[in-house]
C-alpha cells in the first residue's frame, strides 16, 4: 500500500497489542499507520472464509494458496481505500472473487457466467475427534459434502459456500459477488434441489466444518504474504 510504512516489532504500539477482539476497522487504522503486523491479525481472522470462497469459485484445491495471498497482497495495497461503506470481510471476500475469477481466465476456461464443469473427490481433509470411529464417520460425511459441492455450477457453488457455508446474509452474499439479492435466493434454492435435501439434513452441524483451512496452511499464506508485503 503506498505509503506505508512496516515494521518488525510485534502487533503493537500506543494503543497496545492487537488482539482476537480488536474489531476490523481499528485494525486496519494501525495498519495504515504503519503497523503492518497487524495486518496478520486480519489474514488470520478471515482466512477460513477467504479460502473457502476462492475454492468455491475455482472448484478445486490447485491455485487456492496463491490466489489468496495476492487477494491478501491486492487488499494490503489498497486497504487506505477502504471507505467502511461495506464490512470489511465483504470488502477483502469481493477482491478475493475477482483474483479468482482471474485465474479461472488463466486456466482458459469457460467464462463464469456458463462454468458447468463437474470434478472429482476433494482432498480428504483433516479432521478431529474423541474416537477413531467418530473421526472416520466424519471424514466420510465432510468428503460426501464436499464432493456434492464441487458438481454444483460454479454461480450455484459460491451462493452456497457463502449462504451455507460461512454464513453470510442475502444482502452481504448479494454484495460480495454484485447480484441482486433476488438472484442470491434464486441460486441457493436451486443448489438445495441439486444437493438434495436428505444430503443437507444428513450434514447437519457437520456442514461448517467443510472446506476447512488447517493451521498449517494457514500459517504458510500469512507467512508468504507478510514476507511480499515488508520487502
Amino acid at each position: 500500500m503506498k505509503g506505508m510504512e512496516h515494521t518488525d516489532e510485534p502487533p503493537q504500539d500506543r494503543q497496545g497489542v492487537a488482539g482476537e477482539s480488536e474489531p476490523d476497522e481499528s485494525l486496519i487504522r494501525r495498519v495504515c499507520a504503519g503497523d503492518t503486523a497487524c495486518f496478520e491479525v486480519l489474514m488470520r481472522r478471515h482466512n477460513e472464509r477467504i479460502y473457502r470462497t476462492v475454492r468455491a469459485v475455482l472448484g478445486d484445491d490447485a491455485d487456492v494458496e496463491d490466489v489468496m495471498q495476492q487477494a491478501y497482497v491486492s487488499a494490503y495495497q489498497h486497504l487506505d481505500r477502504f471507505e467502511g461503506r461495506a464490512r470489511f470481510s465483504t470488502w477483502l471476500t469481493r477482491i478475493a472473487i475477482n483474483e479468482a475469477y482471474a485465474r479461472l481466465r488463466k486456466r482458459h476456461r469457460t467464462e463464469p457466467a456458463s462454468w458447468e464443469d463437474d470434478h472429482g473427490p476433494a482432498e480428504e481433509p483433516e479432521s478431529a475427534g474423541p474416537t477413531p470411529e467418530q473421526i472416520a464417520e466424519r471424514r466420510e460425511i465432510q468428503m460426501l459434502l464436499e464432493r456434492a459441492v464441487d458438481t454444483l455450477s460454479l454461480p450455484n457453488r459460491t451462493v452456497f459456500v457463502l449462504r451455507s457455508i460461512e454464513g453470510l446474509s442475502t444482502a452481504e452474499t448479494a454484495e460480495c459477488l454484485k447480484i441482486s439479492e433476488e438472484a442470491v435466493k434464486t441460486r441457493l434454492h436451486r443448489a438445495n434441489e441439486a444437493l438434495r435435501m436428505w444430503l443437507t439434513e444428513q450434514v447437519g452441524e457437520t456442514v461448517h466444518d467443510a472446506f476447512r483451512f488447517y493451521r498449517p496452511r494457514c500459517d504458510a499464506v500469512v507467512r508468504n504474504v507478510i514476507a511480499r508485503i515488508v520487502h
